[in-house]
């Protein structure tokens, strides 16, 4: 026998018993279709989780510290209380003892070096600079936090709830929170975009008005004017570290770094020499793949940076994902295991049904392999019909499940998200699966009628 002679006899079994075939692919598109939810589901919990932290550039950043600089200001106010200021800390502000114990300086000449490293696509400070904003009649303290033009559309500023990002680095523009927004204009925050702002701060420059600390130093307060350009949802940079106030106010990087020149912020900003570039405390290193940032971490800490970042995080959660796939696999693994006893149930009936058949097959010179080949083929048709209707039928219930869980969530003021994903390479394993199993299946009835003796079913009634 041909292999087509197979497969049409196989087919035409098949067709025969229309209601019994139907039962049965029924069966394995409802194992199939509660395997394939239960995997989407995982798959798409993933994906809001890992994709949106990945969309955010959070596992793409290494962050650099510099440990003497961002331990000098209490150093200073400590030596202060000793009234050992001058004597104990150079014209620099650095720590005290041999400078050659110290940790490499993050000024603008170790980004330079930072950024010539393989896999590093940019790097740029993370300034917060203390200010006082005045818009109207609302005056408050807060953090400004400069933003390079490359994080236009990345992260927190992918979306905009009013306005826009900032037009070019050279403009004296500003972004504000929603949360600042709301204080200042309740009722309608997208009515502060196109004002301007006034951004205060003390300036060791000699511009603007002369303010006497009283304690020795005297600075000159500059008031800057920025214009709203758009109010962004929340704040990129999250928590401050080490406290202070939250920057709710966002300006282009070159502005901040205009500023971060010149502004008195703490007691060692007084000690800082003019002549010599401004240090950072902390550095944001982006690489150009996440999987390259472990690489990038261990260079700089060789350079002698303190390097920090999340990227382990990443894999941790990419572990609690596998394992909550696996478990939500087994789950629906259940059913699927049940049909496939209604194709061992199918493939038995139809041995006892077709026995006499069976028969008549191997005396004209059907050999066994013919007889197993038949029915594993009608296991597997049964699997691909199967795999096909429950992966549709997974996909329709996750999108209905979608839609109502996106339109409660609306309801409370939330942001719609994906909970079922149905990937391609999730369809093309689920009809694989269905198929492998509809074909174990059916294996033992295959087995069983290829064992037939001939005689023996040419009697059977």
């Amino acid at each position: 026998m041909t292999f087509r002679d197979i497969l049409g006899l196989a087919l035409r079994n098949l067709v025969q018993a229309k209601l019994r075939t139907a039962l049965t692919t029924l069966g394995v598109s409802i194992g199939i279709a509660s395997l394939a939810g239960m995997v989407s589901l995982g798959v798409g919990l993933q994906e809001q989780v890992v994709g949106r932290f990945l969309q955010s550039g959070v596992f793409d950043s290494v962050t650099v510290t510099n440990p003497a600089i961002l331990g000098g200001a209490a150093q200073i106010i400590a030596a202060r209380g000793r009234g050992g200021l001058r004597g104990e800390f150079n014209g620099r502000g650095g720590t005290p003892g041999n400078p050659q114990a110290q940790p490499p300086k993050l000024d603008d000449e170790a980004l330079k070096q930072i950024a010539a490293l393989d896999d590093v696509r940019e790097v740029y400070p993370n300034l917060r600079i203390p200010v006082e904003m005045t818009l109207g009649e609302f005056s408050r303290g807060i953090a400004v936090n400069g933003i390079p033009m490359s994080a236009r559309n990345e992260g927190a500023f992918q979306t905009l709830t009013y306005g826009q990002f900032f037009p070019n680095e050279s403009d004296r523009a500003c972004m504000l929170s929603l949360n600042l927004a709301k204080q200042v204009a309740e009722k309608d925050p997208g009515s502060l975009v196109g004002k301007d702002a006034t951004l205060s701060y003390a300036s060791s420059h000699a511009s603007g008005k002369d303010v006497d600390l009283g304690i020795g130093f005297q600075v000159h307060r500059v008031d800057l004017q920025c214009r709203i350009a758009g109010i962004v949802e929340r704040d990129p940079a999250g928590l401050p570290i080490g406290g202070g106030p939250p920057s709710a106010v966002m300006i282009p990087q070159e502005l901040a770094k205009t500023i971060n020149a010149e502004v008195v912020s703490d007691p060692q900003s007084f000690l800082r020499d003019p002549s010599q570039p401004p240090s950072y405390n902390i550095v944001t290193v982006k690489v150009k793949q996440a999987k390259a940032t472990q690489d990038v971490e261990d260079r700089l800490r060789r350079m002698g940076y303190t390097v920090f970042s999340v990227n382990d995080a990443l894999r941790g959660a990419k572990n609690a994902f596998i394992l909550f796939d696996i478990v939500l696999s087994l789950i629906g693994s259940i059913a699927l295991a049940v049909s496939s006893l209604g194709i061992v149930n199918t493939m038995v009936m139809s041995i006892l049904e077709r026995t006499r058949e069976i028969g008549i097959m191997k005396a004209i010179g059907a050999s066994d392999e013919h007889i197993r080949r038949i029915f594993l083929i009608e296991a597997s048709v049964i699997g691909v019909l199967g795999g096909l209707l429950g992966t549709a039928l997974g996909w329709l219930v996750g999108r209905a499940i979608n839609f109502g869980a996106n339109l409660y969530v609306q309801s409370q003021g939330g942001t719609p998200a994906t909970l079922f994903s149905l990937p391609l390479w999730l369809i093309a394993s689920a009809i694989a699966f269905s198929i492998v199993v509809s074909l174990i299946a059916g294996s033992y009835p295959a087995a069983r009628a290829a064992r037939l003796d001939p005689i023996q079913a040419l009697r059977h009634d």
